[in-house]
This record gives structure tokens, C-alpha cells and sequence, in this order.
């Protein structure tokens, strides 16, 4: 039995996180609407890729997509959409993940997330790399 605990301690976050598709299709409309914005945009795009790869173990998935479904909210702790603060601690939640599993986030998943922001957001099929 896996006791990893996999929670972000945001309910909404952590309801969201166990339906992988909703995560992964308000993923990528929040994701093209405010990458211009976000400092954090590789690990970001890195923790995805991890997230949705088949050979990341499942504790390490739930993690993941606890943190990617606390950014895709549209309300959280510090409101988005303030200047310079809105997606501080989006970068927290998602920093803490990465920390807790860094190990498995590998240089494919780098390398796609660089490839994913170096072709632009606006070609098709950018769900689908790594």
C-alpha cells in the first residue's frame, strides 16, 4: 500500500488532481494564456511532461498533478492575476513537488518542455510530446 502522501493541503487542488484529462486540458488553456507571465515556465511544462509519462511512478504522478491542478485553478490563494504576486505561490506549491521528486523528473522531460517553448504554444499537438 502506497502512504505517500500526495496532497497539496488545497482541497479544490487535490479533487482536481484525480481527473488526469480535466488537468490536462485546462493545463494547456491556462498554460498558453499566461506563460509570458510565468518565471517558472520550464519546470512547469518539465513537471507536466513527468507527470503524464508512463514510466514516472504513480506516487510521483499524484504529486505532480496535485501541483499542476493547484495552478490551473482559477482561484487560489494569491489571485493570478496581480501583478508580479499573482503566481508566487503557484510557484511554491509547485517547487515543494519538484523537490519532493526531482529524482524523477529526467532530462527527456527538460529537453520537451525546452522544445515545447523554443517551437510556441500555438502549434497543434503540444499535449501530446515527451
Amino acid at each position: 500500500m502506497d502512504t505517500t502522501d500526495t496532497s497539496t493541503g488545497f482541497a479544490p487542488a487535490d479533487r482536481l488532481a484525480q481527473d488526469r484529462e480535466s488537468v490536462r486540458r485546462r493545463f494547456w488553456t491556462k498554460f498558453r494564456r499566461v506563460v509570458a507571465h510565468l518565471p517558472f515556465a520550464e519546470e512547469l511544462l518539465a513537471a507536466y511532461y513527468c507527470a503524464f509519462d508512463k514510466e514516472t511512478p504513480r506516487h510521483v504522478q499524484l504529486s505532480l498533478l496535485g501541483a499542476i491542478a493547484y495552478f490551473i485553478l482559477p482561484f487560489d490563494f494569491i489571485p493570478d492575476m496581480l501583478p508580479v504576486l499573482g503566481f508566487t505561490d503557484d510557484a511554491a506549491v509547485l517547487a515543494t513537488a519538484l523537490r519532493m521528486v526531482a529524482s524523477h523528473i529526467t532530462p527527456d522531460h527538460h529537453a520537451a518542455a525546452r522544445a515545447t517553448l523554443q517551437r510556441g504554444l500555438d502549434g497543434e499537438g503540444d499535449e501530446k510530446a515527451a
